[in-house]
């Protein structure tokens, strides 16, 4: 019997030093995506998590824990905005819309009609 105890304290354990790990790493993640923040005051906060790591994660938590939320959710709604503005680029217009633009950089002068012939073939490969 003393075996499924022991393994049962190694999971809760693990489990504790998962958590522990996944809110250190957390929290430094924010420290640096705070631009609002100080430079002085990230490596305060940081020697705190060195030192007194589980008070100062709590403190943190406590003090900078709102504002944790809302960076996370800023980050998600800028790395969201900027995959679809990639797609649209990307794949947004046709081979007839980039040929189209080619032609209007020919006839301004701004591009050679090498490149334009180029520009034709990738747009229609």
């Amino acid at each position: 019997m003393s075996n499924f105890w022991d393994v049962f304290w190694l999971m809760v354990s693990s489990f504790f030093f998962i958590a522990y790990l996944l809110i250190m790493f957390q929290i430094v993640v924010d420290l640096f995506r705070d631009g609002g923040l100080g430079g002085g005051w990230k490596v305060l906060w940081m020697v705190g998590l060195i030192f007194l790591p589980v008070l100062t994660a709590i403190i943190y938590i406590i003090t900078r824990g709102e504002g944790m939320a809302a960076r996370q959710q800023a980050s998600v709604q800028r790395a969201k905005a900027d995959t679809e503005a990639y797609i649209k680029d990307v794949a947004g217009k046709s081979p007839a819309a980039h040929i189209a633009e080619a032609k209007a950089l020919l006839d301004a002068g701004t591009i050679t009609q090498a490149e334009f012939d180029q520009l034709k073939a990738k747009a229609l490969a």
